[in-house]
């Protein structure tokens, strides 16, 4: 999955959680937080994957349940002591959230593979023919509909973000006029 899907998985699992939880949509800073940890296992995974080469693929050591679970409790643990511990709830979504989501392809092609899930217990295959560039797999994704589906999960997360009241920009609003007024 894309940037953008993971984003728009990420805030419908938070939303979905801050309702259930507190009858109530999500807040600023919590949001950041999620829309970091949706991102979280590609910013870690596919540098040192395709730039460094210490990792056999752009999907192990960050997409890794074995990684992220542990991470998610001590990022949790973490802003629990500083008293936030929903942005460790909100991190924990995002990251989980996008190696989930990652794997879900397994349910209409079996022969996908999912291995990095429990990285590194089992391994992976490394690529082929060396690393892919970001144009390779956009075009590779273009006819697929799981690529396709993106879209419809962000117009839907858009149009929750909306009903929320667009959470998430008044903490940046508010960053951007710190920055104009020095």
């Amino acid at each position: 999955m894309w940037p953008l899907g993971h984003a728009a998985v990420a805030y419908l699992c938070y939303t979905l959680s801050t309702r259930s939880r507190f009858d109530t949509p999500p807040e600023g800073v919590a949001v950041l937080v999620l829309l970091f940890g949706s991102q979280f296992p590609d910013l870690v995974d596919k540098p040192l994957a395709w730039y460094v080469g210490v990792l056999p693929t752009g999907r192990t050591l960050a997409h890794s349940l074995l990684i992220l679970v542990p991470l998610s409790v001590g990022f949790y643990l973490l802003a629990r002591r500083y008293s936030r511990g929903e942005y460790g709830v909100a991190f924990a979504i995002g990251a989980l959230s996008h190696s989930i989501v990652d794997a879900l392809p397994i349910l209409w092609d079996p022969g996908e593979d999912v291995a990095f899930l429990l990285w590194p217990i089992t391994p992976v295959e490394g690529y082929e023919r060396g690393s892919p560039t970001v144009l390779e797999l956009l075009r590779e994704s273009m006819g697929d509909p799981y690529f396709l589906s993106e879209f419809v999960l962000a117009a839907i997360a858009l149009l929750i973000w909306h009903r929320d009241g667009y959470p998430g920009l008044e903490p940046i609003r508010r960053a951007l006029e710190r920055v104009g007024r020095r």
